[in-house]
């Protein structure tokens, strides 16, 4: 249950932020994201989520400290670099990540489904890119209400959108199978 509510936490951050600045000033607004930050923290249970939790708790410090509200806005920049580097980071010391996904429906996976899976590890890590840099744009260029758009809406629909394009190309490939 907590794991779900860290998750739904996580997942409307941006749209906490926007609304949290109507009613209070950004180091407020972080210090309560510090508390959620060291509750994350500390039930993280791989160095993944710790790392996280920890560029998370950083941000929320430094919007402490200086009552900016930038660090803040750049938390869905510093996830997407953060899972950059968990996919990109598979594929050279692996398995890619897609393939551990893929091994725990299938633990049998043949030569044809590991280079599927890579492959499928590399689309993510492009979209990391595309999606953290749109992140980064909309942090400092973007107001507020684009920002929150763009990270707690369009960002969650393009990666539904890849999830959703990847299962149905999965589905062809698989009736294309030999």
């Amino acid at each position: 249950m907590s794991k779900l509510l860290g998750l739904a936490v996580m997942a409307s951050y941006p749209l906490l932020v926007y609304l949290g600045l109507a009613h209070a000033e950004p180091r407020a607004l972080a210090l309560l994201l510090l508390a959620l930050g060291l509750a994350r923290y500390l039930t993280a249970r791989s160095q993944a989520a710790l790392g996280m939790a920890l560029a998370g708790l950083v941000l929320a410090a430094l919007t402490a400290w200086s009552n900016q509200l930038l660090p803040l806005k750049l938390y869905p920049v510093a996830m997407n670099a953060a899972l950059l580097l968990v996919f990109a980071g598979s594929l050279f010391k692996g398995p890619p990540v897609v393939e551990r996904i893929a091994r725990l429906r299938e633990p049998e996976l043949d030569a044809r489904g590991q280079h599927y899976t890579r492959r499928v590890t590399q689309v993510w890590c492009l979209f990391f890119i595309g999606n953290g840099s749109l992140a980064l744009v909309t942090a400092l260029w973007a107001d507020e209400r684009t920002w929150a758009l763009y990270n707690g809406l369009i960002a969650y629909v393009l990666m539904a959108t890849l999830m959703g394009g990847e299962w149905l190309v999965r589905r062809r490939w698989r009736a294309a199978a030999p």
